[in-house]
């Protein structure tokens, strides 16, 4: 694996999320949430803010992942774990969302910082992935961090649906002879499904931190402590825009 690939990685963002871009990204974000708190449809926001300020497809996808309601922002925020309050713990982590999110910030690639406060990629991989030069360093730093926690033991869950699911399988197991982690790689149809029912979970996927006990902003606190150079945007800003909203009846 001697090719470099820079996963999520995307030339134009340089210009999509240029200082003057990104005033008028931070003004559709409040703007969409405005709108989310008083129940408009998500599609329907989109089109509507999106066309009014002609954001580009990766601009838009920013937007719609960095953006949630304020119910739901302080539901997560209520759920959220103190990282340094989980010695002896075992965690449930989404492994793909994880291993992602690394390797988009190893890649330079343009991360997301929700209003929620957890950090998003838009490497839109869709089912599909590979195993790249970036992932083994992504897992070290994985262990690395849980190490210097002293986590008790963590089950990281794959999409078994996703292509090469199993070989990342094998590439984690092989980094935890290092580690006095107990460590549990699982291949399950759903990880969504399984991982709402836990506690001490690991995403950022928003269906799984809706319904989740609760979670650990783990991407966030490892990307701060290893990787200080990736590319993290915030779009939150405390000015209220209001919108005639009548255009999405």
């Amino acid at each position: 694996m001697t090719k470099t690939s820079k996963r999520g990685f995307e030339l134009n963002d340089k210009r999509w999320f240029s200082e003057d871009e990104l005033i008028k990204l931070k003004k559709a974000h409040e703007e969409i949430k405005w709108l989310l708190d008083r129940d408009y449809k998500l599609e329907a926001i989109m089109n509507f803010v999106g066309g009014r300020y002609q954001f580009t497809i990766r601009q838009r996808d920013a937007l719609k992942r960095s953006t949630c309601s304020t119910n739901k922002e302080m539901l997560r925020k209520t759920k959220e774990l103190n990282i340094d309050n989980i010695t002896d713990k075992t965690i449930n982590i989404d492994g793909f969302n994880l291993i992602i999110n690394l390797e988009v910030a190893l890649s330079g690639g343009t991360l997301i910082v929700g209003n929620d406060g957890l950090v998003r990629d838009l490497a839109g991989l869709r089912g599909t992935y590979k195993l790249i030069d970036k992932t083994d360093t992504a897992i070290e730093y994985l262990f690395r961090f849980l190490e210097t926690k002293k986590i008790k033991a963590v089950n990281i869950y794959l999409d078994l649906p996703v292509s090469n699911s199993g070989n990342l399988k094998i590439r984690i197991m092989e980094h935890t002879n290092k580690y006095k982690i107990l460590t549990n790689v699982i291949l399950v149809n759903n990880a969504d499904v399984v991982l709402e029912k836990f506690d001490f979970v690991v995403t950022s996927d928003a269906t799984i931190l809706d319904k989740c006990n609760s979670y650990i902003n783990l991407s966030k606190n490892i990307i701060n402590e290893y990787i200080p150079d990736a590319k993290l945007i915030s779009l939150s800003n405390p000015t209220l825009i209001v919108l005639e909203s009548e255009h999405l009846n």
